[in-house]
C-alpha cells in the first residue's frame, strides 16, 4: 500500500519550508518513527518521520525545494521490504592473463553530510564521492564549484590534483543565507526600520547574588537536580519589575497598544544556525528551579535542532546575555512585536565605593532597548533601576518587593 509523506501543518507565521536534507534514499527501507527528511523554515528545522514501516518508493521534492504545508514529499510502500543488492557479475580471467585489479565504486553519499544541498544534488548525480575532492571552501569544505570542478578534470574514482596555492591569493567563497539566517536580518531590518528604539544602561553589584548562590548552590541543586545560575535571578527580576511598568510588558499592533496581563519571556539561545528565541511562558508563576529547569530544556533541544515551533511563539519581553562570549557591553535590538529586551553581560571585577571604601565587588552593565513610541524614558530607565534594586538586594525578589 503506497502511502503519502506531507509537509507538516505549518503556522501561519510560516509561509513555506526547504528541504535541507533526506537521511534515506529511495529503495531503502525505513522504520515507523524514523526520520526521513529534514526541513528548513525561518525558525527552525523540523523533522518528518516515516509513518510506517517499509520502503522509500520515490522522492518528490529534492534538497533545496520550496515546499508548503500539507505538500506531498515522497511515497512509501507500506510492508515492503528494501530489494537484496544484486550480485556482481563474475568474469572469467583468460589463461595467463593477470588477474584485474578490484577497483572500488564512489558511494556519492559517502561525506555529504557537510555538502550544501546543491551541492550534495551534483555529488549524487554525478556519482562523485567528495571525501576525494579537494575542498576549496571555509575550514576547508567542499563546495559546488569544487564538485562540478572535479567532475570535469577526471573520473570519480581518479582525484584530480589538488590545486597549489598562489602567492597572494585572495579566496572569496559566496554562498546562499539559510533561512534561518535571512529571517533573522529580516526580523532586523524590520526593528530598526518600523521602532523608535533607544537603548539606557546603568550596572549592578552582583556580590548578594554570588553569595546567595555560593551559601545556597549545593542545596538547591541537591533539592531540585539543576545548578542555580545568574540567568534565574535576572529572569525572576524583570517578571517582578514588568508588574509594575506595564508599558515595558506591552506591545504595539497598528494604532492600539496591547497590554499583556502576563509574562512570557524569551530567552535568546545561540546555535550555529543562529539565535533563537524560545519562551518561558507566565514566568509570574514560576520558581527559580522551574526557570533554570526551562532554561536548560530549551538550550539542550536548540542544540540538538528538536525545538518545536510553539516554543519560538509569543514571548511579551526577551533577555538576551552577551556576557557568555564576553561582551563587556552592548546595545540589543528589540525582538517585534515585543517593546523590549534586556541585555545581561559579561561579569567583571571592578573597584567601587561602599561606605566611603574602595572595594572590589562583581559587577555588570546592563541594557534595556525599548520602542519609544509606548516607552517613555523615564519608564524605562525605573525599570532597569528596579531589575538593579532587586539583584543587589536578592530577598527582593523572594518576597516580590
Amino acid at each position: 500500500m503506497s502511502i503519502e509523506v506531507k509537509v507538516p501543518v505549518l503556522p501561519e507565521s510560516v509561509s513555506d519550508a526547504t528541504i535541507a536534507s533526506w537521511h534515506k534514499k529511495v529503495g531503502e527501507a525505513v522504520k515507523r518513527d524514523e526520520n526521513l527528511v529534514d526541513l528548513e523554515t525561518d525558525k527552525v528545522v523540523l523533522e518528518v518521520p516515516s509513518p510506517v514501516d517499509g520502503v522509500l518508493k520515490e522522492i518528490k521534492h529534492e534538497a533545496g525545494d520550496t515546499v508548503n504545508s500539507q505538500q506531498v514529499i515522497a511515497i512509501l510502500e507500506e510492508g515492503a521490504a528494501a530489494p537484496a543488492p544484486a550480485p556482481a557479475a563474475k568474469e572469467e580471467p583468460k589463461a595467463g592473463a593477470p588477474a584485474p585489479a578490484k577497483a572500488e565504486a564512489p558511494k556519492a553519499g559517502k561525506g555529504t553530510e557537510e555538502l550544501s544541498p546543491a551541492g550534495r544534488r551534483v555529488a549524487t548525480e554525478e556519482s562523485i564521492d567528495p571525501s576525494k575532492v579537494a575542498g576549496t571552501g571555509r575550514d576547508g569544505r567542499v563546495t559546488k564549484e569544487d564538485l562540478v570542478n572535479y567532475g570535469k578534470g577526471g573520473s570519480a574514482a581518479t582525484p584530480a590534483p589538488a590545486a597549489k596555492p598562489t602567492p597572494g591569493a585572495r579566496p572569496e567563497e559566496r554562498v546562499p543565507m539559510t533561512r534561518m539566517r535571512a529571517r533573522i536580518a529580516e526580523r532586523l531590518m524590520q526593528s530598526k526600520n518600523s521602532i523608535a528604539m533607544l537603548t539606557s544602561f546603568n550596572e549592578v553589584n552582583l556580590s548578594e547574588v554570588v553569595k546567595m548562590r555560593k551559601s545556597l548552590g549545593e542545596a538547591f541543586q541537591k533539592e531540585h537536580g539543576i545548578k542555580l545560575g545568574f540567568m534565574s535571578f535576572f529572569v525572576k527580576a524583570a517578571a517582578e519589575a514588568l508588574k509594575r511598568y506595564p508599558f515595558v510588558n506591552a506591545s504595539v499592533d497598528g494604532n492600539d497598544v496591547i497590554y499583556h496581563g502576563y509574562q512570557d519571556i524569551s530567552i535568546a539561545v545561540s546555535t550555529d544556525k543562529g539565535l533563537v528565541t524560545p519562551v518561558l511562558r507566565d514566568v509570574q508563576d514560576m520558581s527559580f528551579a522551574d526557570v533554570e529547569k526551562g532554561i536548560a530544556d530549551y538550550a539542550t533541544k536548540a542544540r540538538a535542532n528538536k525545538l518545536s515551533l510553539d516554543d519560538l511563539q509569543g514571548g511579551t519581553f526577551t533577555i538576551t546575555n552577551g556576557g557568555t562570549f564576553g561582551s563587556l557591553l552592548s546595545t540589543p535590538i528589540v525582538n517585534p512585536p515585543q517593546s523590549a529586551i534586556l541585555g545581561m553581560h559579561t561579569i567583571k571585577e571592578r573597584a567601587i565605593v561602599e561606605n566611603g571604601q574602595i572595594v572590589a565587588a562583581p559587577m555588570m552593565y546592563i541594557a534595556i532597548s525599548y520602542d519609544h513610541r509606548i516607552i517613555d524614558g523615564k519608564d524605562a530607565v525605573l525599570f532597569l533601576v528596579d531589575i538593579k534594586n532587586q539583584l543587589e538586594n536578592p530577598q527582593r525578589m523572594l518576597l516580590g518587593l
